[in-house]
C-alpha cells in the first residue's frame, strides 16, 4: 500500500526523550499556553474524511497522558489528552486516545505488555492506530529502523512493516484527507462501510483464506468473522515467526 498526500507541519514528538527521563507528573505534560488540540481540532474540521471524535473522560484522560509520558503541545498528546479515541471514516481506522465507551482501549494500556513492560520504559515502537481488518499503525522508537518518530504499517495483507515516512501529525493530515479507497485498494469488501460502522472498537474482521495467501487475494470471496483486536494482532504476530519474518 502506498501513501500519497500533501504534508502537515507538525508538533514535536516527546515519548521517547520523556520516556527516557523520570515520570512527569501529569500537570508538567498539560500544556495551556499552547495546546496542540488547537491545531488537531482545526484539522479536523477541514477534513475530507469522515472523523468522530468520541468524549473523553477528563480523570481517564489525565491518566493516560501521565502513562503516556507525551505533552499536549504534541498531537499525540493532545489526542490522547483531549479524546477518547477518534474514528475514522465510520470506524475504518480507530486512532488510540484515552478510551470511550465506544471504543474502550487506551493508548498506554493497550501497548503495556506488547511494546513495552512497565510505564516509563522507552518502547521501541508504539501502537498508535489499527483498522477493521487487522492492520495496525506503529509509530517507531527506533525498534523498526533508524528513521525514529516515523509511523509505519502493519499490514494484515503482507505481514510487514511498511514505512509510511510520516511523522504522527502526518499520520493523522493521511486518516482526515487522505483516499482510503485508494489506500486500501482490494481489502475493502462489497458493503463494508455498512458493516464495519456497527464494529465495536476492541474488535475487528478476521478473514479466512488470510488476506497474506493467493488464495485470499478476493476479499470478496473471503469468509469473514469479528474476533477481538487483541487476538488478531496477537495472530500476526505469531504468523509472522511462523513465516520467519522474526529472528
Amino acid at each position: 500500500m502506498r501513501l500519497k498526500f500533501p504534508l502537515i507541519v507538525l508538533t514535536f514528538l516527546s515519548f521517547a526523550a520523556n520516556a527516557q527521563n523520570k515520570m512527569k507528573k501529569v500537570e508538567e505534560l498539560i500544556d495551556k499556553a499552547d495546546p496542540g488540540w488547537t491545531l488537531v481540532e482545526d484539522w479536523i474540521k477541514t477534513a475530507q474524511n469522515k472523523v468522530e471524535i468520541l468524549p473523553a473522560d477528563a480523570a481517564k484522560a489525565k491518566e493516560a497522558l501521565y502513562k503516556t509520558q507525551v505533552t499536549t503541545r504534541s498531537s499525540m498528546g493532545a489526542v490522547v489528552f483531549n479524546t477518547g479515541g477518534l474514528l475514522i471514516d465510520d470506524g475504518w481506522i480507530r486512532i488510540l486516545g484515552s478510551g470511550n465507551s465506544k471504543f474502550d482501549r487506551t493508548l498506554p494500556d493497550w501497548n503495556k505488555g506488547k511494546t513495552f513492560t512497565e510505564f516509563g520504559e522507552t518502547p521501541p515502537y508504539l501502537l498508535i492506530a489499527d483498522d477493521a481488518i487487522g492492520g495496525f499503525y506503529l509509530l517507531n522508537g527506533g525498534g523498526l529502523g533508524t528513521d525514529i518518530g516515523k509511523v509505519y504499517y502493519f499490514s494484515p495483507d503482507n505481514l510487514e512493516y511498511e514505512p509510511l515516512d510520516v511523522t504522527y501529525s502526518e499520520f493523522l493530515g493521511f486518516c482526515f484527507n487522505n483516499d482510503l479507497d485508494k489506500f486500501y485498494e482490494g481489502n475493502r469488501w462489497d458493503g463494508w462501510r455498512e458493516e464495519v460502522s456497527k464494529l465495536k472498537g476492541d474488535e475487528v474482521f478476521n478473514f479466512y483464506p488470510f488476506l497474506w495467501t493467493a488464495e485470499g487475494s478476493d476479499i470478496n470471496k473471503n469468509s469473514r468473522k469479528i474476533i477481538p483486536v487483541q487476538e488478531q494482532y496477537g495472530l500476526n504476530i505469531d504468523l509472522r515467526k511462523q513465516l520467519g519474518f522474526e529472528k
